[in-house]
């Protein structure tokens, strides 16, 4: 009898385990992956003058957790979408990252992965991503930076073809 109860009781306590394993995000078939959403650091892209250079080298990564469970072209456009909201962390913001984005008005219509080939097509009815040279290059390249990370994308090319125009 005493054995009876103890097994009991320790089915019950690892049955409650699974059950409460099973409801932690990223559970139960649908586990969360982790991106890396390419924002930008002036610090770091200085010359011997301190003039900003506006180039890749100012680009560094933060990380969010996306569902794991969308197909690549989907993963790359929630990916995506998460870049261009610019919700940056307050711990982001104190080592000197930053972004333009979010930009009024701007999303992401569609992805399409073909060959290797990205295409991003935007949305920009409020013209917000022209600009300066320096502001059109650093939107494009942290666009271009993060979607570089997936395996499948060699390439990236942006629609409409005027979007980032200094």
């Amino acid at each position: 009898m005493q054995h009876m109860k103890r097994f009991r009781s320790i089915v019950f306590i690892v049955a409650f385990g699974i059950t409460l394993v099973s409801c932690l995000p990223g559970a139960g078939g649908n586990p969360n992956r982790q991106v890396s959403l390419f924002y930008y650091n002036p610090n770091l892209d200085t010359d011997e003058a301190g003039n900003i250079l506006c180039s890749r080298a100012g680009l560094v990564s933060v990380h969010r957790n996306v569902a794991g469970s969308l197909s690549e072209e989907a993963l790359i456009g929630e990916t995506i979408r998460l870049l261009i909201s610019g919700e940056l962390s307050p711990e982001e913001h104190s080592q000197g990252i930053t972004t333009e984005f979010p930009l009024e008005g701007f999303s992401l219509s569609e992805t399409n992965l073909n060959d290797g080939v990205l295409t991003l097509s935007f949305d920009d009815p409020n013209r917000r991503a022209s600009g300066g040279a320096c502001r059109v290059t650093l939107l494009w390249l942290q666009i271009e930076e993060t979607a570089l990370q997936f395996p499948g994308v060699k390439e990236v090319r942006f629609l409409p073809e005027e979007l980032f125009q200094p």
